[in-house]
């Protein structure tokens, strides 16, 4: 197992998980903000965070299933549980004024809540839902938080491998709503490289400061995010998993990496799997799309006041 996918430079890979990346860190003082920690990967990462004693403001859809995801955690840090469904706008800009009235500091934001492959068109405030939630969402919230970053702060965003299924260019602007057509696995892919071009445009609007962005792929974990799945490929994901699949402690490694460790000031903007960069589809890193994108999601979020 080991043998098909090798560790990177840094000692980490494939099957590295979010404890092995924080070993021996002691993060006090230090703040996180995670959405989706009821379960899964997010749930994992502010475990772990937790573990290493930092501050943890942990979002769900609500208050109750943020307090549930937290509840086992352990360390000397606070647990702070608020309320962000990140299809709605007026509530993600609550969970902005909530967090802010805690007076942290924040050291990293990780976008990692998220919503795959619906198997049909379904509309949020007029834009195709996955993109919505997955890109929007993150969007209003973490450009809510920028001026709450520490002064080396970073904001990390899930990606996946499969940006690569977007459609051609990377973001289909004249079909935003899906009214053109829709394919769940196109769509996905197009919810998933926005997150990745958001992160290239916050790492060149970072330049001059020490604040830095990072987009990632946490591998292919057997999650609730794979609920509208076709059963088919589930039972397969199942029966095959063991021999293929990360775990959710190796699923949570990249994002956890990229929020704590010391050696990645100098790749701002980057790509990761793996704990490591790898290549993202080329035109993932077009900077006038992904400029392009930032002004079309402002307009959006504009339109949503």
């Amino acid at each position: 197992m080991l043998a098909l996918w090798p560790n990177g430079d840094n000692g980490y890979g494939y099957h590295t998980t979010a404890e092995e990346v924080t070993k021996d860190k002691d993060l006090t003082g230090k703040t996180y903000v995670i959405t989706g920690i009821n379960s899964g990967l997010g749930q994992e990462c502010g475990r772990v965070l937790a573990l290493r004693n930092a501050n943890v403001i942990g979002l769900a859809r609500t208050e109750e299933k943020a307090k549930e995801g937290m509840q086992e955690w352990t360390g000397t840090g606070d647990k702070i549980p608020v309320v962000c469904e990140l299809g709605e706008p007026e509530v993600i800009k609550q969970a902005v004024k909530d967090i802010k009235a805690t007076g942290k500091k924040i050291d990293a934001v990780i976008a990692n809540a998220g919503i795959m492959a619906l198997p049909k068109l379904e509309l949020q405030h007029g834009y195709e839902k996955q993109f919505f939630c997955n890109h929007v969402g993150h969007f209003i919230l973490i450009t809510g938080l920028l001026d709450s970053l520490t002064d080396d702060g970073r904001v990390i965003t899930l990606s996946s491998l499969a940006h690569k299924q977007a459609p051609k260019g990377g973001i289909a602007f004249d079909n935003l709503d899906g009214s053109k057509g829709y394919s769940d696995w196109t769509f996905y892919g197009q919810s998933k490289m926005a997150p990745l071009l958001m992160a290239k445009s916050l790492a060149h609007k970072f330049e001059g400061t020490k604040k830095t962005a990072y987009s990632c792929h946490p591998g292919v974990i057997n999650t609730n995010l794979s609920r509208h799945m076709n059963p088919i490929l589930r039972g397969l994901t199942g029966f095959f998993g063991p021999l293929f699949l990360k775990t959710i402690p190796e699923g949570a490694a990249t994002q956890t990496y990229l929020a704590t460790s010391d050696d990645i000031q100098d790749k701002s903007g980057l790509y990761f799997a793996d704990c490591n960069v790898q290549g993202e589809r080329a035109d993932g890193s077009d900077m006038a799309t992904a400029e392009k994108l930032w002004a079309k999601t402002e307009e959006i979020v504009a339109a949503s006041n």
